[in-house]
């Protein structure tokens, strides 16, 4: 019985470091991977406004759509649509997800890439903020809303609050493609 204690109380405890790694590895990779998609964002148009006018990004505090490539072999499907949102978990929390879509030559609507991809869970609170230029190219403060979609910004700014104990580097990106 002692023996079978001991044997189970180091494998819990393997278990929960395990987990405890891949916690803190998911932490890492995430900001390095927004960074990444941030940096590469393209003028290229989203979507068309009511003028007909286009829409190069579009900012609100939980959700942001912009056109980037994926790196390595998934960018050889060409320049994708990619919505990064805060979505509720269901358990009290939010969780970071990443969708894509292919983006059509012809004007056709996106063709979403498989069901969104959970990029970091367990987050207690977050949001989105961005920074820029206007149309005079007068600096912009930080705004939860990025409302002028034929500018981009050129500062995005993550901030989340992780449930467990964690803590999130704020991250900061520059996008380096000015659409205007």
């Amino acid at each position: 019985v002692a023996v079978y204690g001991g044997v189970r109380s180091a494998i819990h405890g393997v278990h929960s470091g395990s987990a405890a790694i891949a916690r803190i590895d998911g932490i890492g990779s995430a900001p390095r991977f927004l960074r990444s998609e941030l940096a590469q964002a393209l003028a290229q148009p989203l979507r068309h406004d009511d003028q007909g006018r286009p829409v190069y990004f579009s900012g609100s505090e939980h959700e942001m759509r912009y056109v980037a490539p994926l790196p390595g072999y998934l960018g050889k499907l060409g320049p994708q649509l990619q919505v990064l949102k805060l979505v509720d978990d269901g358990k009290g929390g939010q969780r970071l997800e990443l969708s894509l879509a292919l983006l059509p030559p012809d004007g056709q609507p996106p063709k979403p890439l498989g069901k969104p991809q959970v990029l970091l869970d367990h987050v207690k609170a977050g949001s989105f903020g961005y920074r820029g230029r206007d149309a005079q190219n007068r600096e912009l403060p930080w705004a939860d809303d990025w409302a002028d979609g034929q500018r981009l910004p050129q500062l995005v700014r993550v901030r989340l609050q992780l449930q467990d104990g964690y803590d999130w580097p704020e991250l900061d990106a520059p996008l380096r493609v000015d659409a205007s």
